[in-house]
């Protein structure tokens, strides 16, 4: 009996639409490291358990009520619809009980830096940083929002695969080094912060557009010379105006172009570079450190995995 030879299989190309379909499927479900977000899970949670604790000092003015009453945040809906999203957890409390549950939140928060129960406190800090946004609606600014999309995206994922408590227990002691699970989770939480994060640089710049001083450069000199948030004398760049200029139009460029240029590997170490002295910068001359390094930990999403943790597994670098 003879055996004819075995046909090899040649792969028919793919469509258009079927490459589209797989570059899609790649780019959300394709399973990845949770080094990059263990490493935000951290500096994120540092970051809230400082704005939070920052609240006791002040938290009868600003929580209580007393320096920004009810009404100043109720008023500040058009209906009833949106103050019901507008929810905060200390509307359900009697105020007896306001600093316990404080205490009590700075050690979830705590919990959620170390890695300690990570899925449950991820969420919990979540909840916690939008409760506290909406309670002191007059102090609410760029810090609390970012916060806000970091912990909801950080929660979806399983970042307390690396760099946390929850690793640790789970590897024990072994003498074998282990390389963090790769998820599905993962990526799709760091595309919505790189997404997220997109989203408010354009419309950011787009923003900036709309105002005179920033085409013809004045705009960074308004913010220099202003008292309300100047923390460093930074007045003698009046003698270097055409400095100012350049900054000034570069930022405009770098913030309207972030969406498009940071996706490339080419174009991405210049942009993410590009963001460390101008966050710095914010946060130096303008009091908002906090914001400014919020930002940075941001940007820190598009780091590749590899870079907090070798594996030779870890071939999703975008």
């Amino acid at each position: 009996m003879s055996v004819s030879p075995p046909t090899h299989y040649r792969p028919q190309p793919q469509t258009f639409l079927q490459q589209w379909r797989d570059a899609w499927n790649d780019f959300w479900f394709r399973p990845r490291s949770p080094a990059t977000l263990g490493v935000i899970r951290i500096l994120t949670g540092l970051i809230a358990f400082y704005s939070h604790a920052v609240w006791t000092l002040e938290f009868n003015g600003f929580i209580g009520g007393k320096l920004l009453p009810e009404s100043y945040r109720t008023n500040l809906y058009q209906n009833s619809l949106e103050a019901a999203w507008a929810w905060s957890h200390f509307d359900w409390l009697p105020e007896r009980m306001w600093m316990p549950v404080h205490v009590f939140g700075l050690l979830v928060i705590a919990c959620f830096i170390v890695g300690w129960k990570t899925r449950i406190c991820a969420w919990l800090t979540a909840a916690l940083v939008i409760s506290y946004a909406n309670r002191a609606t007059g102090a609410l600014f760029g810090l609390d929002q970012i916060l806000a999309l970091l912990t909801l995206y950080l929660a979806v994922s399983r970042c307390g695969e690396a760099f946390s408590v929850d690793r640790w227990l789970k590897v024990g002691k072994s003498s074998t080094p282990r390389p963090p699970q790769f998820s599905v989770f993962n990526t799709i939480a760091t595309r919505l912060i790189q997404i997220h994060l997109c989203v408010v640089y354009l419309f950011a710049g787009l923003g900036k557009c709309q105002g005179d001083t920033w085409w013809n450069g004045e705009a960074l000199w308004g913010a220099l010379a202003s008292y309300e948030y100047q923390t460093v004398d930074m007045t003698f760049m009046a003698d270097h105006m055409p400095l100012v200029a350049v900054i000034t139009l570069v930022t405009l460029a770098w913030e309207v172009g972030y969406a498009a240029l940071i996706w490339p590997k080419l174009t991405r170490p210049v942009m993410l570079a590009f963001a460390i002295p101008m966050h710095l910068g914010i946060g130096l001359c303008m009091g908002m450190m906090t914001f400014g390094l919020v930002m940075l930990v941001a940007n820190i999403a598009f780091v590749s995995p590899d870079w907090f943790y070798r594996d030779q597994r870890a071939n999703d670098q975008r």
